[in-house]
């Protein structure tokens, strides 16, 4: 287990577009949230939601096989791997993450501050 299910930030229930509307209501940077992802990827279980500068970004984690542990977005040389999802979060709340915007091709970064609550 991923250390996710007892965890306030974890929206059990939530899809995409709940994520996202909590996300633009709370409209405080560094607010997030994390959901079960969207396809059935046991590689790619969660999707972690960050807002940002009035934006909205989904941040998949994988679950790497080989080593047991999770990261964050596709995989590239030298990335950050987790024992826990709950890792990731209390890593973030420390440290920056870095949000890549694809369509724009602009970077930003903004801590994990803020727990959304979706009801």
């Amino acid at each position: 287990d991923a250390g996710v299910h007892s965890q306030a930030w974890y929206a059990a229930t939530c899809d995409r577009k709940m994520a996202e509307d909590a996300l633009y209501r709370s409209n405080k940077d560094g607010s997030f949230l994390i959901r079960k992802s969207s396809g059935q990827d046991s590689r790619q279980p969660y999707t972690l939601v960050v807002f940002y500068n009035r934006r909205v970004y989904n941040i998949p984690i994988r679950f790497i096989e080989s080593t047991r542990q999770y990261a964050l977005g596709r995989e590239k040389s030298g990335e950050e791997r987790f024992d826990s999802v709950a890792e990731i979060v209390e890593n973030h709340q420390r440290t920056s993450l870095v949000l890549i915007d694809s369509q724009n091709n602009t970077k930003d970064s903004t801590k994990l501050k803020h727990i959304v609550r979706v009801s």
